[in-house]
């Protein structure tokens, strides 16, 4: 219905154009959509390209690839089966908390050892419940050896899952071990899990799963997942496509939703060039043997960064860009599934739309940026021409969706009005086109997508270009987070400063708009020789 009206108040505003909208005085506008639009629109349209190639010719090929490998291997188990070769023994567990059978029959035929970690945290019981469900079923499911890992802080968490678990009465193949963590955030869990998972020596072949508390694994998520590793030895690691299920008003949800649509379109592009701009840390698998190495775990327990002006910042949250950038050194390919999806079960930290999409977007932007700089550093030679030439557009990308609403609010001042409805036509005109953009990746569109679009590309330009002055501001939705160094006289100097250099920067932005569109007239030849002459 909201759709339907917005198409209707467009067409209205195209209809009742005013007649001097293309008098030659507002070509100076037509130039600065011009300009940025090649920018902006180009690039959009090359990912658009792009991803349609991807999820419709080349990752098919890749699926048909994989499945001809798995039917292999099988027909030749059961060749072997038929002639009575003896199974593999499995290798010992770790020496923790264990639920599950003693002995672990044989595998199935071609299916590699698959370790699944799971970290949980102050999750409602129903969402812990829902997520632990999937996750015994998805492991029932596979045809081999699963063991389940659970991370948790609190005691409660952990009978909870024990007897979720046993209720389920799962096969002797899948294992569940708990590990108890103190709260000290998601990275120092994920990095005590996966020491337990390297104490039980997993298989040269194993894989481990690195699944967040409140994310569900739909069926068949693991059998349409692994078999990739098997086909491509190559591929270090892989994501998957995400959906949401959102406890949230209206606004919120289409947001949340939009934003997991926008995802599969720039992954799908992405996934072309074998170098993904993150590992999601929703759920990602990898290799067991880049998993359980030691600079891995202690990279994701304790990574950081270093600024030019706040010196070595701690990251605290982030840990998807940490795994991403430790296989990003080594030249690990990375692969994007598009046509498996996992569900995640978001929770506002706020019922109120604008504050909980600014907390959001804060600790997501903050994190591309804090990791960004660092693999821009690696060169093209190593990441690849295209993931590189990504990072770098990153950068550039959030300041253009602000000089397009400040031109049209400064060539107002200068033509007239008409350049503000110019201005409204082109936004709700491009904004509805890239939402019916996204019906190439997902089934329906909101009708408030193109208002959540505008609002993430301008208000979004907003938040990032604070981040990117304010790096060491980072937090959780359910756990406080310490602004580090900001306890003493020296961090709040540094925030001062930050301020200041945010400031500058802005206004900086501002004089440029205010130049090139005719607001402030340009000095003549003949002043700018008489101050340098003064200055001299």
């Amino acid at each position: 219905m909201f759709l339907s009206l917005y198409v209707l108040a467009l067409a209205a505003l195209l209809l009742h154009a005013p007649m001097d909208l293309l008098d030659p005085e507002n070509r100076p506008f037509i130039i600065v959509i011009g300009v940025i639009g090649i920018w902006r629109y180009g690039w959009a349209i090359v990912h658009f390209v792009r991803a349609q190639y991807y999820k419709r010719s080349f990752f098919p090929r890749l699926r048909r690839r994989a499945d001809a490998v798995v039917t292999a291997m099988t027909i030749r188990a059961s060749a072997a089966a038929a002639a009575g070769m003896p199974p593999e023994m499995p290798p010992d567990m770790p020496e923790a908390q264990e639920t599950g059978a003693e002995t672990i029959p044989e595998a199935a035929a071609g299916a590699p050892e698959l370790y699944i970690l799971v970290t949980s945290f102050r999750l409602r019981a129903e969402i812990t419940a829902v997520v632990f469900k999937a996750a015994i079923a998805e492991a029932c499911r596979y045809p081999g050896r699963v063991t389940l890992v659970a991370a948790l802080v609190e005691m409660a968490d952990q009978r909870f899952i024990k007897h979720i678990f046993y209720k389920m009465a799962p096969p002797d193949r899948v294992r569940l071990v708990l590990v108890r963590t103190p709260s000290l955030g998601k990275r120092h869990s994920l990095a005590v899990g996966l020491r337990a998972v390297a104490r039980s020596r997993p298989a040269p072949d194993a894989l481990v799963t690195l699944l967040d508390g409140d994310t569900i694994l739909t069926p068949g998520t693991l059998e349409r997942c692994v078999p990739f590793f098997r086909a491509m030895p190559e591929v270090g690691a892989l994501t998957t496509d995400e959906d949401a299920v959102v406890h949230g008003g209206t606004w919120l949800r289409q947001w949340y939703r939009l934003r997991f649509a926008q995802r599969q379109m720039l992954m799908c592009s992405m996934g072309l060039s074998g170098r993904l701009l993150t590992l999601t840390g929703r759920m990602s698998m990898f290799r067991a043997t880049f998993a359980i190495e030691p600079s891995f775990i202690e990279n994701l327990a304790a990574d950081s960064v270093d600024h030019w002006r706040l010196g070595r910042i701690p990251l605290l949250t982030g840990d998807d860009k940490s795994t991403w950038f430790w296989l990003l050194r080594r030249r690990q390919t990375m692969l994007y599934v598009p046509d498996v999806q996992v569900i995640t079960i978001e929770e506002p930290p706020d019922d109120r739309f604008l504050q909980a999409s600014t907390h959001q977007m804060r600790r997501w932007f903050g994190n591309m940026l804090r990791a960004s700089g660092r693999a821009i550093g690696l060169g093209p030679r190593q990441i690849g021409l295209f993931a590189w030439w990504c990072l770098i557009d990153q950068r550039v990308s959030m300041w253009t969706p602000l000089l397009l609403p400040l031109s049209a609010a400064a060539l107002s001042m200068v033509v007239g009005p008409v350049m503000l409805y110019a201005y409204l036509s082109w936004v709700m005109s491009t904004r509805l086109i890239q939402s019916i953009a996204l019906l190439t990746v997902r089934s329906t569109i909101g009708g408030l997508y193109p208002l959540l679009i505008f609002y993430g590309q301008v208000y979004g330009s907003i938040v990032k270009t604070w981040i990117l002055f304010h790096p060491y501001q980072q937090g959780w939705t359910r756990q406080p987070m310490p602004v580090p160094g900001l306890e003493d006289g020296i961090g709040r100097w540094q925030s001062v400063v930050s301020n200041y250099t945010y400031a500058v920067a802005i206004l900086a932005l501002l004089t440029v708009v205010a130049f090139a569109t005719g607001l402030l007239p340009l000095p003549s030849a003949a002043t700018v020789t008489a101050a340098v002459a003064r200055l001299l």
